[in-house]
This record gives C-alpha cells, sequence and structure tokens, in this order.
C-alpha cells in the first residue's frame, strides 16, 4: 500500500516535521520510497525508509502547506525519480497519488505529443502535467483538478499543491481511502485516520467522487458533478 500525508496551516510551523511524522505514523502500510514538497522549498525524494527522507533534509523547513507521500512500486522500479511527489513541467504543480490510472498510457501519449516531457516510469505522472495544461488555459486549480480527474480511469486519492496558489490544497478520491482532518488554523489529509490522531480529533470521510479544497481556515467539498456538498463531521 501507499500513504498520503498533507497539510495547510500556520506559516509559523516546521512544514517538514510534520510531514515527516505523518509519513512515520503510516509507515505499518508498507513502503519502497518517501517523498515532500513543501511550496517556496522544493521537494525531496528518497528511496528507503523514513528515515533515509529526513537524513536529506537539512534543518526543519518551515511553511504554510506540504504534501507528502509512501510509495510502493506499481508502475516504476523503487527508485528515486520514480518516488512522489511528482512535478509538473515548470515545477509549479507537484502531486502525491495512490491508486492505479488505468488509462495512463493512452493520456501519456497525449501528452508527450503536445510536448509534455516525463521523468519517471510512473501513472502517477500523468495527472501532475494533465493539472498543468488545464492551468494553461486560466482555469483555477481546482478546476484544473476537476477536468484531471474526469480524464482519469481507474483508482485514485490525490493531493495536490502549486507554487500559484500558496497555502491552498486540493484532494479527490475514487477507489482509494481518504480522509480529511480538521484542525485549529490548520487542515490536513491523509490516508488512514491513525495518521492524523495525533494532530486532530475531528474528521470528515470523502465519498467516491468527492474533490475537495483545503485552507488555513476552511475546506470546501464538492461532489462528482461539482455541486458544494456537506460531509459529516465525526469526532
Amino acid at each position: 500500500m501507499c500513504g498520503i500525508f498533507a497539510y495547510t496551516g500556520s506559516k509559523g510551523k516546521n512544514a517538514s516535521e510534520v510531514l515527516l511524522e505523518g509519513l512515520s505514523s503510516l509507515e505499518y502500510r508498507g513502503y519502497d520510497s518517501a517523498g515532500l514538497f513543501i511550496p517556496g522549498h522544493g521537494g525531496v525524494r528518497s528511496v528507503g525508509a523514513v528515515a533515509n527522507l529526513r537524513a536529506k533534509i537539512e534543518s526543519p523547513i518551515s511553511g504554510s502547506s506540504g504534501i507528502a507521500h509512501l510509495r510502493w512500486a506499481t508502475h516504476g522500479e523503487p527508485t528515486e525519480k520514480n518516488a512522489h511527489p511528482h512535478r509538473s513541467c515548470n515545477g509549479d504543480v507537484w502531486v502525491v497519488h495512490n491508486g492505479i490510472i488505468e488509462n495512463h498510457d493512452v493520456l501519456r501519449a497525449e501528452l508527450e505529443e503536445k510536448g509534455y516531457v516525463f521523468e519517471s516510469e510512473t501513472d502517477t505522472e500523468t495527472i501532475v502535467h494533465q493539472i498543468h495544461e488545464f492551468l494553461e488555459t486560466g482555469v483555477s486549480l481546482l478546476e484544473a483538478v476537476r477536468k484531471t480527474c474526469a480524464r482519469l480511469e481507474g483508482a485514485y486519492a490525490i493531493g495536490v499543491v502549486s507554487t500559484g496558489a500558496p497555502g491552498k490544497l486540493i484532494t479527490a478520491r475514487q477507489g482509494s481511502p481518504l480522509v480529511i482532518g480538521l484542525g485549529k488554523g490548520e487542515n490536513f489529509i491523509a490516508s488512514d485516520i491513525f495518521a492524523l490522531v495525533g494532530e486532530t480529533q475531528r474528521f470528515v470521510f470523502l465519498e467516491d467522487g468527492d474533490l475537495a479544497e483545503l485552507t488555513t481556515d476552511s475546506v470546501r467539498i464538492f461532489d462528482q458533478a461539482g455541486a458544494l456538498v456537506e460531509r459529516s463531521v465525526h469526532e
């Protein structure tokens, strides 16, 4: 299994520590590589244990948002280039993903024909390039992710951040588990509730097809039809 952990919150917080602790709580799921990205500071990826990833970060990094991932190889070998997060061609958009995109080969061929250069062997990289292509048409990050999800076949849970929308975290799920953690002045997403109990005791479980936009003090959830919906808060 793979694991996702991400948050948006206080700028004064050590984002790297929050993300590393989140990944550590997901290690029981099994994995072969790990990585994280903090807008304004870049991404770090490594093969092996979370401890290897931690060793590559010279000092704690503060930030207002970030995404992190534990990968169990499906498409592509367990290498650093195949580890998540994956980035768009210009480095503006970063994505973590659990699941399998069944039509990734078709999407990859279309994107390569349009000039997109792939750095990895993963199905996930098609997601981030497709989001970038929609962003280039002038739509918001939320809309770009919504349009991208409409093109995906298979199972997925994704977390998306962009340097063009600091402090904003977009997430979506279809067939793969994902939970939102509601904090005070911060919000989180994770693959399961156990990764979040150290941060909050309030949770929202997304339904299949849901898309959500998280900021420091708000969570908006949309269903597969694009309608704004409310999901129950569990404590």
